[in-house]
């Protein structure tokens, strides 16, 4: 088939290598405007970008889709199928028409729940046990179409919102490629979405991040998760920041809201149970090991970090 790729970030570049791999024929990408990056301020090609440029595909980077221009040079283009994988922009109606087979969406939730921009983070910090990838296809809504494939995917006890999005790139990958063939073989079967059941995943804020031990642990533990990589969870301790990377939960341990239970390694009480605090970002420090930081104060069990 003849596809126009639409799509932003890493996980969209690692479908379009593999659409390029399944030997599908590219006629353009479209992707977000480069971005200035870092302390420097470096103006950066998104990972799309990168990846169409390497094959030689051309590359659009529009404000916006709602204009008759870019509805024009679609048409020109002449896509069978239009595949959006974290675009960022929702497709106008002139647009939807234009394809042959329609345009296809990978989702990386398990719709109709977690609609939105931060679905693999709030299912973290939901304390979701299993989450998963969706096929759909584009309407006017937001991540509202009918459903081509889904194939769910486990979340561990510990693990965060970066390494889930790891592995569910590559079920999604996996998934797409599959819906894409279906389409083509004519075999496509599509069921809409119960709209009763749908959840949403609004994007993440700075103000989020910040957190007491006035909670439950296990809730701090999936919060401290789902926000890593970004923005990354925070306690304040002394005037200052100090971001919690990483954690364990004991539901049964028991102590006053931020009493530190053990310095070796860092176990402070919350509300109901407590966490080990296994690496932490002190404000204007390194990361480190959650017991390297203790030993710096000088904590003691039985001090409080609120």
């Amino acid at each position: 088939m003849n596809i126009l790729f639409m799509g932003t970030p890493d996980i969209a570049a690692a479908a379009l290598e593999a659409i390029l791999d399944a030997g599908h024929t590219v006629c353009g990408v479209y992707t977000r405007a480069d971005k200035p990056v870092g302390r420097k301020q470096v103006l950066t090609a998104p990972p799309v970008k990168r990846t169409a440029m390497a094959h030689g595909i051309p590359v659009f980077q529009p404000g916006t889709l709602r204009d008759a221009a870019q509805a024009e040079n679609i048409r020109a283009l002449a896509p069978e199928l239009i595949v959006v994988v974290a675009y960022g922009r929702i497709l106008p109606p002139e647009v939807l028409a234009i394809p042959q087979y329609g345009c296809i969406n990978l989702h990386v939730s398990l719709l109709p729940r977690y609609r939105g921009a931060a679905p693999v983070q709030w299912a973290v910090i939901n304390g979701e046990k299993t989450t998963g990838v969706s096929i759909m296809y584009l309407n006017e809504g937001l991540d509202t179409g009918d459903i081509l494939r889904v194939s769910p995917v486990e979340i561990g006890e510990n693990e965060t919102s970066g390494e889930l999005f790891e592995r569910i790139t590559q079920e999604g990958v996996r998934t797409l490629l599959a819906a894409m063939e279906d389409i083509a073989a004519g075999t496509a079967q599509a069921r809409p979405q119960n709209d009763a059941e749908a959840t949403l995943a609004p994007p993440l804020t700075k103000e989020q991040a910040h957190f007491g031990f006035d909670a439950p642990a296990r809730r701090l533990h999936d919060l401290i998760r789902g926000l890593n990589p970004w923005p990354v969870a925070y306690f304040g301790y002394g005037g200052k920041k100090v971001k919690v990377l990483r954690t364990l939960c004991d539901d049964a341990a028991a102590g006053a809201p931020g009493e530190i239970l053990s310095t070796k390694p860092l176990k402070v009480a919350c509300a109901s149970g407590a966490l080990t605090l296994l690496e932490v970002v002190p404000e204007g420090s390194r990361p480190m090991e959650g017991s390297a930081w203790a030993a710096g104060r000088r904590f003691t069990n039985g001090d409080k970090l609120q």
